[in-house]
This record gives structure tokens, sequence and C-alpha cells, in this order.
């Protein structure tokens, strides 16, 4: 559902766009307690798409009844798909009338109807749902000075790193009341922007990843490389950059060279991942985290018999190791990872490429047979032989956010 602007009503104090100072660039946090807030004449809520709104677009043809009675006789726990939905409704209800208590112009869109035009006609984007649903209202802000502030719809399922603070799940309007009267700080989180050098009759087309399979998002083919040109993908990365064959279980063979050297460096891996500091609490942090069953198996080697309870002392080095490899997500590098790197004796090639580290600019060459490079999870381009991507942070990419001053 699509729901038009409502009449404009405005927030009495509030800090007009053109007055955003754009130096604001290193993520540095800076106190505008002497500026207003957020001009709000237009809010653009983006709503997370449920799984049981999922399913009913699968299954269009069908009525409500014959779709429950075709999840039911696959297995799915049709209740619960059901009582998810409605929480998640009644949050976004909550967001709604919030915002019409307070005299708050509105427009409410979910996946299938959220576009660049909205973005353009919107003054601040509110995504309602989790991590997922921020990183797709973050993916059609092109520029460094829309603000988005996230509502976590379901704070005892969902972390929601990205999304305010729990406690303002359950009190909206203080929330919306601290961006009117310029309660926070603005937090400029860096994306990573990719350029693609790609050969003759090589698809840039964007694949989206959660529709794939029923074509809710039907493939152009209008747009096909005709000569070998760089072309800067559309889609800047907040989480992350994953290249490697689509298949898992296929070898990923990869060009890689760091900040700008002359030297290539010859991988046989699982694909490299690149992360962003935000990123760096997501994938980042699951492929890399070191378990405490093996933080114990290494104590066990230098004669220390420990436990793996809750205190022992692998329990806390291994969260030591594990909160070191998240950064800060204004941070100007990009942190890189080589997934189950091949080391034998000719490979890497040369030797001496960490598979871990941190670089300011990346290049990787494909020399793949099926590949995909795919952004944030969701959003896939084809990365096959010849075709090479740069990857880089520029300030005019951030995507402007905001912490409250708790």
């Amino acid at each position: 559902m699509c729901t038009s602007y409502s009449p404009k009503l405005m927030f009495s104090h509030r800090l007009l766009l053109k007055d955003i100072i754009p130096g604001i660039f290193n993520g540095t946090l800076r106190s505008l307690s002497t500026r207003p807030g957020i001009k709000a004449d237009q809010v653009l809520v983006v709503s997370k798409l449920s799984r049981y709104e999922y399913e009913k677009k699968k299954f269009k043809n069908l009525t409500d009844k014959e779709m429950l009675n075709r999840l039911r006789q696959r297995g799915t726990d049709v209740e619960k798909l059901i009582r998810y939905h409605d929480l998640h409704k009644k949050f976004e209800d909550n967001v709604v009338s919030t915002l019409k208590n307070m005299g708050v112009a509105f427009k409410v869109v979910n996946r299938y109807q959220y576009t660049i035009e909205d973005v353009e006609s919107s003054d601040i984007i509110l995504p309602v749902g989790g991590d997922g649903t921020f990183l797709l209202a973050a993916s059609m802000v092109n520029n460094n000075q829309k603000p988005v502030v996230g509502f976590n719809s379901d704070p005892n399922r969902s972390e929601g790193y990205l999304c305010l603070p729990k406690k303002y799940s359950t009190n909206i309007r203080d929330a919306i009341e601290r961006l009117n009267y310029g309660k926070f700080d603005w937090l400029m989180r860096s994306r990573i922007r990719t350029t693609v050098l790609v050969r003759s009759h090589q698809d840039l087309v964007p694949k989206y990843l959660h529709d794939n399979e029923f074509d809710l998002f039907p493939r152009k083919t209008g747009f096909i490389a005709k000569d070998e040109t760089p072309n800067i993908l559309p889609i800047l990365a907040l989480n992350e950059v994953f290249m490697g064959e689509t298949f898992s279980a296929r070898v990923s063979h990869l060009q890689m060279r760091l900040n700008g050297s002359t030297e290539n460096t010859n991988l046989k891996c699982s694909g490299v991942c690149i992360s962003t500091g935000t990123g760096s609490t997501s994938w980042h942090l699951s492929i890399n985290r070191l378990p405490v069953q093996n933080v114990a198996e290494l104590l066990r080697l230098i004669d220390i018999e420990p436990t793996e309870g809750k205190d022992s002392l692998a329990t806390v080095l291994s969260d030591i190791y594990n909160k070191n490899l998240v950064f800060k997500p204004d941070d100007k590098r990009m942190a890189y990872t080589i997934r189950e790197l091949i080391s034998a004796a000719v490979w890497p090639d040369p030797k001496g490429i960490k598979p871990r580290g941190f670089a300011k600019k990346i290049e990787v060459k494909s020399k793949c047979f099926d590949a995909s490079l795919v952004i944030d999870g969701g959003v896939s381009f084809s990365f096959n032989d010849g075709t090479t991507a740069l990857l880089e942070i520029r300030p005019e990419d951030a995507l402007r956010t905001v912490v409250f001053r708790d």
C-alpha cells in the first residue's frame, strides 16, 4: 500500500538541508546543539516487506485462504508468519499515527514501490523494520545530505544495529521530537563506491537477489556495455561488497591489488569480502570471528587446560579478539577478507598478501567462470573473467545518519 503525502504541516524548528555542512565528512560526531533540527516537510516511511506480504505477492493468483492452505501443505508455520506480520504492521501503524498527530507530512512505501523520485521529494527517510529495511532505504540514497533514520519494529527478535536504540521502539514520539529539536549528532557512515571495467557483451544490469526466484523484479536487458569502459555501479555499499563464484563450491580465481599497487596477486579462494566499518558488525564479523572452541584448543597446545564457560580464559580471549574486528562506521578504510585462501606452493602468487587487512583502494580482477559481485547481500552484478572492479570510499558517498544524545 502506498500512502500519499498528507497536507504540508511542518516541524517548528528545523535544519534546512541547504544549511547542512558538507564538510562533516570525517565521521567525527559534531554537536549541533546550537542548530535546529531536521527539516521535515515531507517524511518518507520505508516499510518492511514481511514474509506474509512476500508470499501473497508470490501467490498473487490465489485467494488468501488458498495461499494459506498452500503454505500449510509445504510445512510453513502459518500462525507464526501471520503473528510477526501483524506485529510489524502494528508498529508501522504507530509510526504513522504518531506522524499524523504531530502534524508531519509523510508517505509510506514498501520494497516494490520505493523509487529515486521518492527519495528526491522527501526531506528525511524513516525505514521501519530492521537492518534489512534500513539497507534497502539507504540503497536509493546517492548523496551525503539526505538523512536516514531507522526504527526497529521487532526489537525482541532483531538486533537492529543500524536502527535507533531499542527504547525508541516504544517511544516513537520522543525520537521524532529529538530529530525536530536537533538533540542528536550526525554520523556519516562510509560507503563503498564500485567502478567496474567491463568488456564487450558484459551485462551490468542489477539482479535483485531477494526476488530473483519469482521474477518479482524482472531484469532489464537494454544496457549492455559495447566497449571496454568504466561504469560506476548505481548502488553504494553500506555494509560490504562480495566478489566470487556464484556456485559456492567452485573455487574463485581472482587477481587483487591494494592501495594503487602495480603488482597483481593471483588468488585461489572462496571469494573476497570487502567491508565498511558499518558492515564490520555483520558478515565481516561472521567470517573472521574466533570461536571459543578454537581458542580453547590453542591453549591446550601450550599445556593450559581451559574450560569454555562464560568466564573462562578461552571465552575472554575470544571476546577480546572478536570485538577488535569491529571498526568505526565513519572509518575511511575498507577491511578486506580473502575467504578460505588456498595457501600452497604456488598460491597465492606472489606470496606475501595477508588473508585479512585494511586498504583505502582495492582493485579486483575476475578470472572466474560464473561469478557475481554482490552489494549488501541484496543486489548482484555479473563478475566474470576479464571484469575488473575498483573499490574506494569517498566523502561525498557517505550516508547521513544520526546518533541520539542519551
